[in-house]
């Protein structure tokens, strides 16, 4: 039985040991320049570049056939992708997995919208990856994936919204006001899958604090927690030492941001997935 974990690349995601993977890319287009999120891309150098850029930029997510093509020689495939509220990537997995099973009699595919991104998607994909070696059932694992994303999460730190204006996801006004006034902005994944505004802060050190409150309002205790960051690796090791000072036993990484949460989270920014205390 050959069984595949699948992301896209909006997981920054893209080796996983001990398991049958295959990263999908996404892509970064600007007027100049196209950015294919497959691991090998400079995600920082882009960031930099798109920092004073002027001109128009857009992301473009994988098509049917590029999740066909990374589901091929799978018996059961476990397929995880960004959040289906603000890129396509979902709809074209689920509807290259009703594909892939017609064409293929007997095998299986799941996708799980993980109605988020980065690190977030990163848990679920060990988590799946974990239940694949204690030697889970198809059908046990599905549901033990639904019950455990229901415990995970995502926060954030930006200190730009710019991209995030230009694509539509928060609205120009509100990216122009963060600019001026040199505000950050602490925020979420919410269960919808969308970005939620939790609040505005000045300065790093005030970010930080923050979400270590966040984390504990939102039921956060010692569990995994993966720090994701663009170009500020030195935030990223001061949040690490906050969270296991406050949380006794915390398991803590940190990793850089791949392509696609480069250009959303752009340069400063930080992404934090965690599991509540219930997962």
């Amino acid at each position: 039985m050959n069984t595949k974990i699948v992301v896209d690349s909006s997981a920054s995601l893209y080796t996983l040991q001990g398991v049958d993977f295959e990263c999908v890319p996404l892509k970064i287009i600007t007027d100049d320049a196209e950015y294919l999120d497959n691991g090998t891309m400079d995600a920082l150098g882009m960031a930099q570049t798109l920092r004073t850029y002027k001109g128009k930029t857009s992301t473009s997510c994988p098509n049917v056939s590029d999740w066909l093509a990374a589901y091929e020689g799978a018996d059961e495939v476990y397929a995880i992708t960004i959040t289906g509220t603000l890129s396509g990537s979902y709809n074209a997995a689920q509807l290259a997995a009703e594909e892939y099973q017609q064409e293929n009699p007997g095998k299986r595919v799941f996708v799980l919208d993980s109605l988020s991104t980065g690190p977030e998607q990163r848990l679920l994909a060990e988590h799946l990856r974990d239940l694949l070696a204690e030697g889970r059932e198809f059908d046990e694992i599905c549901e033990e994936m639904l019950r455990y994303h229901k415990h995970t999460h995502l926060l954030f730190s930006l200190e730009s919204l710019a991209n995030l204006a230009r694509n539509g996801r928060v609205k120009p006004a509100v990216a122009a006001v963060a600019r001026m006034l040199g505000i950050r902005v602490i925020g979420q994944a919410s269960e919808a899958g969308e970005l939620d505004v939790l609040c505005k802060t000045r300065g790093e050190h005030g970010a930080l604090e923050r979400i270590v409150l966040e984390l504990k309002e939102h039921g956060y205790t010692n569990g995994r927690l993966h720090i994701s960051h663009c170009g500020n690796p030195a935030a990223a090791e001061r949040l690490k030492h906050m969270v296991k000072a406050v949380f006794d036993g915390a398991k803590v990484d940190i990793s850089e941001c791949g392509g696609l949460c480069s250009y959303y989270a752009e340069l400063g920014g930080l992404l934090v997935g965690y599991e509540d205390a219930e997962a």
